[in-house]
Parts: structure tokens; sequence; C-alpha cells
């Protein structure tokens, strides 16, 4: 397969071209800049540029693009290029679908667990309904740009990836190593999770099961608070846990984005990607964090 990928070059677009390209697959990436190389493609979806016949060519559409909700605090103009990022990249992407007479065959694209809100202990499947709050607004915008699509349409539900390159993990491991790493808050929020193998692998799958097709949560099967998160970490590192983070001391240093990705609870059932067949390579937390750390 021909596979084009907005996000090329973040975290789960680098695993999921390297996965790809050990498969015999060929990744096409979406560049910013003027392409350089035979496997890119130049694009300004700000201005919804794109070469009509790109996807004469392409089987596959996997749109991870728009800026990090890592880069913290979030400033006003900083929310608002989050949201322009992801729309204007999902909309020229599916502008270019529709008019290609030879249609790629899926369209995976990026969604969040930020749909769900704070939700507590319930458990929350594809169809628990959104939530409330400025991710639940971006990642309903979001889907609803990509469902116009005029071919298989997956949203990939991610939750927080576990990688040894950081990723989610950029801030706080590093002080679980240093042995003043901690809880957040009252550390009993469910934090939703999938090692970055099983995310890249995960997308993968649904590109290839032609009967998926609307939201899947890319969450690991076992569950774990942000307690057990970072005790595990803290274990596997052989580091003290000890020193909590009050959540009112996040609230002012971080601000909203402490709400939406740090104190919120979101407990997801990954039940629809294993019943698709999916298998996890990490499907326990303690596989995670070995992975993580090893």
């Amino acid at each position: 397969m021909r596979v084009l990928i907005s996000g090329y070059s973040g975290l789960v677009g680098t695993e999921l071209s390297k996965q790809l390209r050990e498969l015999g697959h060929e990744p096409v990436a979406l560049v910013r800049r003027t392409a350089t190389r035979d496997n890119e493609v130049s694009w300004n979806p700000g201005v919804e540029e794109l070469d009509d016949k790109l996807m004469e060519s392409i089987d596959a559409v996997v749109n991870l693009g728009g800026a990090t909700t890592g880069r913290i605090p979030w400033t006003k103009k900083y929310m608002q290029a989050i949201i322009s990022s992801r729309l204007d990249s999902t909309k020229t992407l599916v502008d270019a679908i529709n008019r290609a007479k030879n249609q790629p065959r899926v369209l995976i694209s990026g969604s969040a667990s930020g749909i769900y809100g704070n939700r507590g202990d319930e458990i929350l499947n594809e169809d628990s309904g959104r939530g409330n709050g400025f991710l639940a607004d971006l990642a309903s915008q979001w889907e609803a740009e990509a469902a116009k699509a005029d071919t298989r349409v997956v949203y990939a539900r991610t939750t927080m990836v576990m990688s040894k390159k950081l990723g989610a993990l950029g801030r706080l491991l590093p002080l679980i190593k240093a042995g003043i790493g901690g809880p957040l808050g009252s550390g009993q929020q469910w934090w939703a999770w999938i090692s970055l193998e099983d995310e890249a692998r995960a997308i993968i799958h649904l590109i290839n099961d032609e009967q998926a097709s609307g939201p899947y949560n890319l969450t690991a099967p076992e569950p774990a608070t942000c307690e057990q998160i970072v005790k595990s970490l803290g274990k596997a590192l052989k580091r003290p846990t000890f020193l909590r983070v009050p959540a009112w001391a996040m609230r002012l240093l971080v601000g909203v984005a402490a709400e939406e990705l740090l104190l919120c609870s979101q407990k997801m059932s990954a039940n629809k990607l294993l019943d698709s067949g999916f298998k996890f390579k990490h499907p326990t937390l303690e596989k995670s964090v070995a992975y993580v750390v090893g």
C-alpha cells in the first residue's frame, strides 16, 4: 500500500512509518516545506494547497497532523492554533479525497480521548457520548470534518502514548528519574494509555480491517489511575514517587491544560478494538512500563 501521512515527523507518525516500511508498504510524508525526498509531498493546509493528482495513487490516508497539546500553558492564541491546525489539515485532505476519481480506500483520522471530557469512574466506550470542555469541542469538530470524506472513515481516539521517546511522559518521566516525581492531584483520576508500538500497530490494523469504521478508542485494555502509572514507573526506575503535586498548584501553573489533560478522568474501554481482532503487544501496565524504561 501507499499510505499518505500527515504528522509524519511526529511521535506516532515516525513509529507508524517505520512499521509500514517493515511490512513492505510505502509511507508518503506530507511536509510544509519544499519536498526534498522521493517519499515527500509538499502541502499547505492553511490555504488548502495539495496536488489534486496525489490521491489517485494513494491507498490509505492517516491524518495525524496538528499543533501539539503538550505545549503548556495554553494561551488563547495557541488554543486557536490547536483548533485550526487540525481542522484545516483535515478539510484539505477530505476535499482532496472527494475530488479524486480513484479514491483512497480509507481515511484514518486523528481524534482524542478528550472527546469524553472529565467522566470520573464511568467506563467509556465509543457510544458514551461527548463530554464538556475545550478538548471535547475540538475532537467533535475534528471528527465532523473527517466524516465528510466519501470513503471509509475511522476516528482514532488517541490516549496518552507511552514511549521510550518520552512523548506524553516528556515532563513527568525526568522528574521520576530524578526522584522528585509523584502523583498529580488526587492521583485517582483514570489515565487512558497505550504503548507507542501498539498505537501504530492499531492504526495499521484499522487500515486493513475493511469492516472498521467510525470511532475506535486506541487505549490499552488494562485501565490505570495516574497514581498507578506514576508508581509503576517509579518502581521500574527504582525511584521514590512520594512528592504529590497538589491540584491547586497545577491549575495555577498550567492553567486550563491542567484540567483538560492531567486532572481529568477517562476510564476508556478497548473492547471495540479487541472485538475487531486486534492483539496488543503491551496489554498491561507492567509490560508497557517495561517497554518505556527498558
